[in-house]
């Protein structure tokens, strides 16, 4: 059964033998990793680090393909799908003897009210002057 305070001040250690026992575990887990001593390294042991690391490196394409790689399988297995599944996308996206939708050549202009277009046309010079300031070196046109 499980404390629900799940506190371990003094007084609920007292009074709760749950958390004393675990509290008393944790001390003595604390107690025991104070004395170990961890054992010397040895004097070559960065060598034969990067020595083990070399022999065990791997290209950065085979890492990547790794997941895919059927476990005792051909390792050609994997491409040959990837191949397969792009061919059929492009036929699929391409499909060939189908007209593609026609774009109309205009656009459809509405009128706008006077003062509103004006309103635009100053908003675009604007914003013409500023993109001349970040974009050019040329001297602002005001």
């Amino acid at each position: 059964m499980k404390c629900p305070k799940q506190t371990f001040d003094a007084e609920h250690l007292r009074e709760c033998p749950e958390c004393a026992a675990f509290a008393s575990t944790q001390r003595s887990v604390s107690a025991a990793l104070d004395l170990w001593e961890a054992p010397p390294v040895s004097a070559d042991f960065d060598r034969k680090l990067y020595a083990r690391i070399e022999q065990q490196q791997v290209a950065w394409w085979d890492f990547l393909v790794r997941p895919f790689r059927p476990v005792g399988g051909p390792r050609w297995l994997p491409v040959a799908a990837a191949a397969g599944l792009m061919v059929a996308v492009g036929l699929w996206v391409e499909r060939p003897g189908e007209t593609p939708v026609a774009v109309p050549a205009s656009a459809q202009v509405q009128a706008l009210p006077a003062d509103q277009a004006a309103d635009a046309l100053q908003e675009m010079q604007v914003m013409q002057e500023f993109s001349n300031l970040i974009h050019s070196d040329a001297e602002p046109r005001m």
